[in-house]
């Protein structure tokens, strides 16, 4: 498996792509979920009863940095054999976005907006905050698996 990060990230373009994808989704989550306030002046605060949801937070924007770049190379690699890409891609974009789908009290603000749907899924999303986080780490530790593996395997890795 380190092959795999070795061949993709030794380009550092994709090196880039990669935290950059980590830091601005990190922002960005933990700016929706309150974690960090940008006015008047830039705070970061976690409370003590949400460190949990951050770690979450930080994992998921981890993971999607390390597993976008990987896949964004495979597609690349395999550009001709488009039985071979699957949905790699499909399933990182998957995991990350269920970690953001309950991104705290602003997607609270936006869903309650739909009526008594809107009221169902917020409090569907405020139950299941956590669970959904680690259903998104699972997501992209399994896309993580089957990219390197793929990478191994297609691209002749030793």
């Amino acid at each position: 498996m380190i092959p795999a990060i070795r061949l993709v990230f030794s380009n550092y373009s994709y090196s880039l792509l990669a935290v950059a994808i980590s830091v601005g989704l990190s922002v960005f989550l933990s700016s929706l979920s309150e974690y960090v306030f940008f006015s008047p002046s830039l705070v970061f605060y976690v409370p003590y009863d949400r460190i949990i949801g951050f770690v979450l937070i930080l994992t998921v924007s981890c993971l999607s940095g390390l597993v976008i770049p990987m896949n964004v190379y495979r597609i690349k690699t395999l550009q001709n054999k488009p039985k071979r890409i699957g949905g790699s891609f499909i399933g990182s974009i998957v995991g990350a976005s269920a970690g953001a789908c309950s991104c705290g009290p602003v997607g609270f603000a936006i869903v309650s907006t739909f009526g008594t749907i809107g009221g169902v899924a917020t409090s569907l999303l405020t139950t299941y905050e956590i669970p959904l986080r680690v259903l998104s780490t699972g997501i992209l530790l399994y896309v993580y698996y089957t990219t390197t593996r793929s990478l191994s395997v297609h691209c002749k890795i030793s």
